[in-house]
């Protein structure tokens, strides 16, 4: 299941069914699930740790040094979990003391063309990051969330679960949970409705989340006093409450 063109150190943990392409470098320090598969010219270095049933694509760099001027070369971790779709050209790099010393990236996710995701990153389950989406540095991505092709998110930012960026959006706010965003830079439009209905929310559901848009973004309350206003709502929506939860533990501000 290796081809012998590949090179791959004798310290990595290889499951044995694991297929590994041509001209593949797989580093020290590596460990890699059962199911996965691996196409030609791929670099992974360590300390990385590839779950099961994954899928890369060639010219893809996974676990890569940090080019942030703060790391010294200490040891840091990449940790990518299992049913993951990586595609062409993608980087992905370690972390970094600093902060979490470990990337991660969950489960069910379909990562495009040239994505790049920054050091100490959390992208949860079930995201997209379409081509060319790249992420600075310390960004945390929910659930679901989808991220349109040219999407850059600065760093420290964090986008809430079932949460939408349009092609070419600059983010540099947080974008809580629920909340479709577009422009450069980043402007809230809306509830990514249509992504909530594909996904079984029900229509009470979507209906409270629309209200309580409404109370954050179109009543120029402070954050306090919308926090107060969604109290109700929130009580009742565990939706509404994860909204609300994203804007209490805000240290960027939202995106508006």
């Amino acid at each position: 299941m290796i081809d012998p063109l590949a090179k791959v150190d004798p310290s990595a943990l290889i499951a044995e069914d694991v297929e590994i392409g041509p001209w593949t470098l797989i580093g020290p320090n590596v460990e890699i699930g059962a199911g996965t598969r691996i196409d030609a010219h791929v670099i992974v270095k360590g300390p990385t740790r590839i779950g099961k049933n994954n899928r890369i694509f060639s010219f893809a760099i996974i676990g890569e040094d940090t080019p942030d001027m703060k790391y010294k070369g200490e040891p840091t971790r990449l940790v990518i979990g299992d049913n993951n779709t990586i595609r062409e050209g993608v980087t992905i790099h370690r972390g970094t003391v600093q902060d979490r010393s470990e990337t991660t990236i969950g489960d069910d996710n379909l990562i495009m063309a040239y994505a790049h995701i920054g050091h100490d990153s959390v992208i949860g389950n079930h995201c997209i990051l379409v081509n060319n989406t790249s992420l600075a540095g310390h960004v945390h991505v929910g659930d679901w969330a989808i991220l349109s092709g040219y999407t850059m998110v600065h760093q420290y930012c964090h986008i809430g679960e079932h949460a939408f960026s349009g092609a070419t959006t600059f983010i540099s706010k947080d974008v809580p949970p629920f909340v479709l965003v577009n422009g450069n830079p980043a402007e809230a439009k809306g509830i990514n409705v249509e992504g909530l209905k594909r996904r079984g929310f029900d229509s009470d559901a979507i209906n409270a989340l629309r209200r309580a848009y409404k109370i954050i973004y179109r009543q120029g309350l402070t954050v306090e006093d919308a926090l107060a206003q969604l109290a109700e709502l929130a009580a009742q929506y565990p939706a509404v409450r994860a909204m609300a939860e994203s804007l209490r533990i805000s240290s960027r501000g939202i995106v508006r």
